[in-house]
């Protein structure tokens, strides 16, 4: 038998003479498919880091910052991670950014079903498409969805290279924050980050909100206050973050996002004071 991995399992052409693949379909360029085995994205491309999300008293902040990465090249700084769905969510997408892309296609054709469909299935036909009094669709049933969807791609070996973080408010109007990763795993907390900010941010908002009882407690200000630090923290120590990000605030007033903020008075201006930078003689 021929044991190379394009032919397992196939007759050694030197003895049995050449296989017949005739009946086999033709790939782009008439040449035969069954020559090398079906293979999938190995890795992300161009990427974008953390996320980063925290829950308070009547609502979910959630941040991330704009740029995405080919590598180590700060590529693209216009890039926008933060997407909402509805006035009830908001998803967060760390790792690859045209998976990211797939994702938000995804959604918006999901949104529009929801909106421009009756409760029972058939498509309104005013002329004005006017919206049904159905209730929106929540927060964890969107990460239901997705994680879902994060599963089936993991099953067919051709994952999403993506790490989601879904925020906004449940069935009950209640805050919720959960994630989902390539593997369809999920995970729910009071505070969440993906990426570095796993490892740099997420003490620090332990510290604000240690477990579900702190968050009752937690305003909307001292949320965000937190969130802003973070974001400092990770533009200063991971090398894949830029001080321009993006940042949403979800409670049962909508959806306040806000896409070109700016960490104030934060750059690398101060790097020429330290001692051994640069070509500087001290």
């Amino acid at each position: 038998m021929n044991h190379f991995p394009e032919a397992w399992g196939r007759p050694r052409d030197d003895i049995y003479g050449s296989y017949n693949a005739s009946y086999l379909p033709q790939s782009r360029g008439g040449l035969q498919s069954h020559h090398q085995p079906t293979t999938h994205t190995q890795q992300p491309i161009v990427t974008g880091t953390s996320v980063l999300a925290l829950k308070f008293s009547t609502g979910v902040v959630i941040a991330a910052d704009n740029l995405a990465s080919y590598g180590s090249l700060a590529r693209f700084t216009d890039v926008h991670r933060l997407k909402p769905f509805n006035k009830r969510a908001v998803v967060g997408f760390g790792g690859d950014v045209s998976d990211m892309q797939y994702l938000d296609r995804l959604l918006n054709s999901l949104d529009v079903e929801e909106n421009y469909t009756s409760p029972t299935g058939d498509a309104k036909s005013d002329d004005d498409r006017a919206l049904v009094d159905a209730p929106l669709m929540s927060a964890k049933n969107l990460h239901t969805y997705l994680a879902k969807v994060m599963y089936k791609r993991r099953t067919d070996f051709n994952p999403l290279w993506n790490a989601l973080l879904v925020c906004g408010l449940d069935e009950k109007d209640q805050p919720f924050l959960a994630s989902a990763d390539l593997l369809g795993t999920t995970f729910s907390a009071p505070s969440m980050a993906t990426g570095f900010g796993a490892h740099l941010a997420q003490p620090l908002l332990r510290r604000v909100a240690p477990d579900e009882a702190a968050t009752q407690e937690l305003s909307k200000e001292k949320a965000v206050e937190a969130i802003k630090e973070c974001m400092k923290v990770l533009f200063y120590r991971d090398a894949r973050s830029m001080n321009e990000y993006s940042v949403a605030v979800i409670d049962q007033s909508g959806v306040e996002l806000k896409e070109d903020e700016k960490l104030e008075n934060q750059s690398w201006a101060f790097a020429d004071r330290i001692k051994g930078y640069g070509t500087q003689t001290v």
